[in-house]
């Protein structure tokens, strides 16, 4: 149970003189849901494609189950699914032929690939929308059938930036049990900015300001006795002060 399968190690982005990471570290266990928390701006999302390996590092080095993603690539992203925030779909195809689509293209065979299907409809409820074109669904069945490209292929970690974005509260509460119910099973690191989303789905905390970690814990240590909004503004407002 405490085998690592995700890695951030010493994970740094420079941009010129900009520095959008600093030596971001961390592991994450099996079957762990943690929240990756922080201001905008704060580094969420250029960590999350440097441990997908979307974006190759300045310094440091990331690994998934093990692998390491620039090196051991294909062997990382077999075991990974990413689901970007606003990811790419083909409005002008349905759920069921994307996902058959995807399925083809990672090489899975008919029977498998039917029994997947079968699992991520039924998972995202998305049976009353299989045959309507993704353009014409609302944005919180577009993220379901974004959530179940990811889960297609029964990936063991799972990286999701801000997955409930834009999202209605009608949206936001099933994404969010769903996002439960995949933690029973599977390893999860989900970004967010929104305070709520940690302690309605994590069991741990990972808070990030100006590129550098400056928390790691549960909701409940993040909150101490005055609340987590208030730690969150201690901790990356402007009296938390940034170094280079």
């Amino acid at each position: 149970m405490n085998e690592s399968m995700i890695e951030a190690i010493g994970l740094s982005k420079f941009y010129g003189d900009f520095a959008a990471t600093r030596e971001v570290s961390f592991a994450i266990p099996r079957g762990q849901v943690v929240a990756f928390l922080g201001p905008n701006g704060a580094g969420k999302s250029t960590t999350m494609k440097m441990l997908t390996g979307y974006l190759a590092p300045s310094e440091g080095s990331a690994r998934i189950a093990g692998f390491d993603v620039l090196a051991e690539r294909e062997r990382a992203v077999a075991r990974l699914g990413y689901l970007p925030e606003n990811g790419p779909l083909y409005p002008e195809m349905t759920p069921l032929g994307l996902l058959q689509f995807f399925g083809r293209a990672r090489g899975m065979k008919r029977k498998r690939l039917r029994e997947r299907l079968d699992e991520v409809v039924r998972l995202c409820a998305l049976g009353e929308v299989l045959e309507k074109a993704i353009g014409k669904l609302s944005k919180g069945y577009r993220q379901r059938v974004g959530m179940a490209q990811v889960l297609l292929h029964e990936p063991d970690v799972l990286i999701m930036d801000e997955p409930t974005a834009g999202l209605d509260p009608n949206q936001i509460r099933d994404v969010r049990a769903l996002i439960r119910e995949l933690g029973k099973t599977k390893t999860v690191l989900l970004s967010t900015h929104i305070l709520q989303e940690v302690e309605a789905v994590a069991g741990r905390v990972i808070l990030i300001n100006a590129g550098r970690v400056v928390f790691d814990g549960t909701p409940g240590e993040l909150a101490g006795g005055a609340g987590i909004e208030e730690a969150f503004h201690r901790l990356t407002g402007p009296a938390a002060g940034v170094t280079a």
